[in-house]
């Protein structure tokens, strides 16, 4: 029993100042996070799309990916702003499998911890320098945060994170959209809590601080599908399901109503090619309401170059190794027609 203390690990701080963002990359990510505030603020009626791996695995495959981004970017920016998902930390429902760049820069090598801060920094920076995309990432450790917050956009909050204090309390501080998902369970009230608390301020400890902040008047939902007490997938982005939970937002008078549906997890029961149908329907929902047009701000949709997955060491360029991904040719398709049908 016990801990092995095995590295000292080095500060948020001393992190960006071995690997400072270059000032040009700041002024791209404060007009992008700009952008994105407008969308959940509704003083834009852009949508947007978060849009990646189930997991950053390899920096190359990722940079190749996120740069096939730039294009439909620049095609559809009179009505999206694509935000890639670089998602290094990963959740694991047992501890057991694959737990991201941040554990395992190389998935098949020993976990290593300092390696891995520097590994996701250099990738995030590297995606925005080489592409001008901004990024998004999950919030698995609420003390990481510092480590990326000059270069993300977007942040999401996981499942099996929701509930906790912590991660509500550091997205209260957060200067930049913070999605949260609703838990397991598909339990609303306990999405909607975690909305109210992150967008009040908050005195609190972090890294060895008092800290406080003025809360998040951007945080917001992700519905992506629950698991009943059978351990079947509950979908919920039907019509019904989306005008409920707007009816919640409004009992309870929350700044900002907007949320995010996540097409993938137990929204599609991880059955990847749903995600197409799924993003179909949403638009046909807020193509359908006027109070779904407004309250409906963008998708999640898990995507890579090869569709599907595949198991670590099996070594085929730009596949899943976590959960499966639709493949680039159906996720290109996707991107422009969600363009064509808001």
């Amino acid at each position: 029993m016990g801990y092995e203390f095995i590295n000292k690990l080095p500060t948020p701080a001393e992190i960006k100042e071995q690997f400072p963002l270059p000032p040009a990359c700041a002024a791209i990510k404060a007009q992008r996070d700009e952008a994105v505030k407008n969308v959940i603020s509704s003083q834009s009626d852009k949508f947007l799309v978060i849009i990646g791996p189930c997991s950053a695995d390899n920096e190359d495959s990722v940079l190749d990916y996120t740069s096939r981004l730039v294009k439909i970017q620049e095609d559809t920016k009179d009505k999206l702003i694509i935000i890639p998902r670089i998602y290094t930390n990963k959740p694991r429902t047992t501890g057991e499998g694959y737990k991201g760049m941040l554990h395992q820069p190389d998935p098949e090598k020993r976990p290593s911890m300092a390696d891995g801060l520097h590994a996701i920094r250099h990738l995030h920076m590297r995606v925005l320098k080489e592409t001008g995309l901004s990024t998004a990432d999950e919030m698995l450790y609420p003390d990481n945060v510092n480590y990326l917050d000059d270069i993300m956009s977007y942040i999401a909050v996981g499942a099996r994170s929701v509930e906790n204090q912590q991660h509500r309390l550091v997205s209260s501080g957060c200067h930049v959209p913070v999605g949260m998902k609703n838990p397991t369970s598909g339990d609303l009230s306990v999405m909607l809590n975690s909305v109210q608390a992150a967008q009040h301020g908050h005195e609190f400890i972090m890294r060895d601080w008092e800290v406080k902040t003025e809360g998040n008047p951007w945080t917001h939902t992700i519905l992506r599908g629950a698991v009943s007490k059978h351990g079947q997938c509950l979908p919920n982005y039907h019509y019904e399901d989306l005008m409920l939970l707007h009816k919640l937002y409004m009992d309870r008078g929350l700044a900002n109503p907007a949320c995010i549906v996540d097409a993938n997890h137990s929204n599609s029961n991880k059955q990847f090619k749903e995600q197409i149908r799924i993003v179909k329907e949403v638009l046909h929902s807020r193509r359908h309401s006027d109070v779904l047009n407004s309250f409906i701000k963008g998708v999640m949709i898990e995507s890579y170059i090869e569709e599907g997955s595949q198991k670590i060491g099996e070594h085929c360029y730009g596949k899943s190794i976590t959960d499966p991904c639709l493949g680039w040719e159906d996720s290109e398709r996707l991107v422009y027609e969600i363009a064509e049908n808001l």
